[in-house]
């Protein structure tokens, strides 16, 4: 078909708005919202998240899929999703944000700011016992580019820290465990858990009953603790509640929840042990995540290879 345009990227996202996204990539690249008709030749690039179900299924010339979050089990929800590689968001702005996260909920579970409140609220003056960093030991579940980045910021404040991954991940510094076997040593050497997996068939629903009882509650802390700004199917939020009502847990922070929004009916919101956050710990930025996309683009047109692509078989 005669003006036919050549090497559009269609932007496909839910959830979001995509208005900056579209202005950012628009200044190098044809965009659309939509394909024209389900075959449209045209589309070389596809930029998503939670796109809409098979609308990258027939697109002849697809040569990439690109996430605009760090995690990617939403891309694999489609079940029209077609074999071209898939590329996940990688940039220093979202490993910063991570970190800055998790040490957050980590030094104010360490420094006991959920106490510090609650004596605010009942106007008591009373200064609890302080151990030192070096006394707590941080466990790290993924051990990516942010697990990675967040146990370097740890070990720089003084906490031992533990890492597990499905692989052998070895790390300086870090106490590192891998696989079915190295679950259960890693989490008898826990105070804090931090989970930053991503979402897979092996990974979906880990963070249970079971597991938690297996952290270490005779601490310097008074108990377990469970960060989780990884994704929320991960966990059970019945189970998180079961271990906070009976000790299992000494205190939680939920970034992520196995249904999201949050409904107004769990019991997390009002649990006095629960500090929430509405999947705000590492928020998706298009003007530091779309040039680096965009840069590929141009790369893998040269001949070079794409970068940060998922594994399939992995799921991530």
């Amino acid at each position: 078909m005669s003006g036919q345009p050549t090497s559009r990227v269609l932007l496909s996202v839910t959830g979001i708005n995509p208005r900056r996204w579209h202005q950012l990539l628009s200044a190098r690249r044809e965009v659309v919202l939509e394909p024209d008709g389900e075959a449209d030749p045209s589309i070389t690039y596809a930029v998503v998240w939670k796109q809409r179900p098979n609308v990258l299924s027939k697109l002849p010339n697809l040569k990439a899929i690109f996430s605009v979050g760090a995690g990617v089990d939403h891309v694999f929800h489609d079940p029209g999703l077609p074999d071209v590689p898939i590329v996940r968001v990688v940039a220093d702005n979202l490993t910063q944000y991570m970190t800055e996260y998790v040490v957050w909920r980590v030094m104010d579970h360490h420094r006991q700011g959920a106490l510090y409140r609650s004596q605010q609220a009942r106007k008591v003056w009373h200064e609890p016992p302080q151990r030192p960093a070096g006394d707590i030991s941080v466990g790290i579940m993924g051990l990516g580019t942010l697990g990675r980045a967040s146990a370097t910021a740890l070990l720089s404040l003084g906490f031992r820290v533990n890492g597990w991954s499905r692989t052998d991940r070895p790390m300086d510094g870090v106490s590192t465990y891998h696989g079915e076997a190295g679950l259960v040593p890693f989490l008898n050497s826990t105070d804090i858990l931090v989970v930053l997996l991503p979402l897979t068939a092996a990974t979906e629903g880990m963070i249970d009953y079971d597991l938690l009882g297996q952290l270490r509650r005779r601490n310097g802390l008074g108990g377990a603790v469970l960060i989780n700004a990884g994704r929320g199917r991960l966990q059970r939020d019945a189970d998180i509640l079961r271990a906070l009502d009976d000790g299992t847990l000494k205190e939680a922070s939920l970034d992520v929840f196995e249904t999201e929004p949050l409904p107004e009916t769990s019991g997390l919101w009002s649990h006095p042990k629960v500090f929430i956050t509405p999947h705000a710990a590492a928020t998706s930025d298009p003007d530091h995540l779309v040039g680096p996309m965009l840069d590929q683009m141009d790369a893998f047109e040269r001949g070079e290879p794409l970068r940060d692509l998922v594994d399939r078989e992995a799921g991530y």
